[in-house]
């Protein structure tokens, strides 16, 4: 698809920031904490934004931060998806890579109730009606599938369909939707196995606690490219109706920030940014098969 013209994004960012100012849920300016408060939504003027310090915007995502979203565990650096995701979301917010700060913020803290210390969140965290009852969500980011990865000499690794799946013995981290994707699409006769963080989930693998595990289709290429490279990618799951699963930037419940951020993943998703950063980072995650 060709991008728009420079003229045409920057009058649909523009559009788009003054819809935020005049939708976004409120926020204490005094604080900056982002706790729920009477004031209106956030001036989206670039880099004038309420955040938790001022002049600074403060990012959270896990530690260890995995491939290919983030580069060598170092989401500083701008390279791997999220990281370079997250520096184009505060570029257009104002906000230069020198006036970003990362926050090491753990996956089931950033979901769960009660105020954070990040002005946004960013950790493959998929929108969903039950955590937007504890947080905000900006527009999504990233279009995702499930994978069903399983070792080269296990009879997972044969799976053709849902039904060859029924009795794998499959494993997930905790909190996920990779987890509610074992649950809620394939359905298996024994309950899976639930793992704190995805290295205990491969470790899991390589010892035969589980015979296949369930990750985001890109950590699925990552991890039999790089990680456990006796496994293979046995295929990827559909999901239910609608657009599908989507990862969004996390915020606070009721956060001023949270239309200006949207404003700011519409602009870069309209102006091809997003595509291109896909394209750059994730494209060995491009072929799977469906089990269906």
């Amino acid at each position: 698809m060709p991008l728009p013209r420079t003229s045409a994004v920057a009058a649909l960012l523009a559009g788009a920031l003054l819809a935020a100012v005049t939708g976004c849920a409120a926020q204490d300016p005094a604080s900056g904490t982002g706790a729920s408060a009477p004031g209106g939504p956030a001036d989206c003027s670039p880099g004038a934004l309420p955040t938790r310090t001022a002049g600074t915007l403060s990012v959270g995502t896990d530690k260890p931060a995995y491939e290919p979203w983030f580069s060598e565990d170092r989401p500083e650096s701008g390279k791997g998806f999220e990281s370079a995701v997250a520096y184009a979301v505060a570029a257009k917010l104002g906000y230069p890579k020198e006036k970003v700060s990362w926050v090491v913020t753990p996956f089931g803290r950033a979901t769960a109730p009660g105020p954070k210390d990040f002005d946004f969140d960013i950790n493959q965290v998929s929108i969903s009606a039950e955590r937007r009852q504890a947080v905000d969500f900006s527009s999504g980011y990233y279009d995702v599938r499930q994978a069903v990865i399983a070792l080269k000499s296990s009879k997972a690794a044969s799976a053709r369909s849902l039904a060859d799946l029924k009795g794998v013995k499959l494993g997930a981290q905790v909190g996920t939707t990779s987890l509610e994707a074992i649950t809620g699409t394939v359905r298996p006769s024994a309950p899976p196995a639930v793992f704190d963080s995805n290295d205990l989930a491969k470790a899991a693998l390589r010892n035969g606690q589980v015979e296949a595990l369930v990750v985001d289709l890109p950590t699925a290429f990552y991890i039999t490219g790089a990680e456990v490279t006796e496994a293979v990618v046995v295929g990827q799951l559909t999901g239910g109706g609608g657009r599908g699963e989507q990862f969004g930037l996390v915020l606070d419940k009721g956060s001023r920030l949270t239309g200006c951020v949207s404003a700011a993943v519409d602009a870069l998703r309209a102006d091809g940014t997003l595509a291109r950063l896909e394209q750059e980072w994730l494209s060995d995650a491009v072929s799977a098969p469906v089990l269906r």
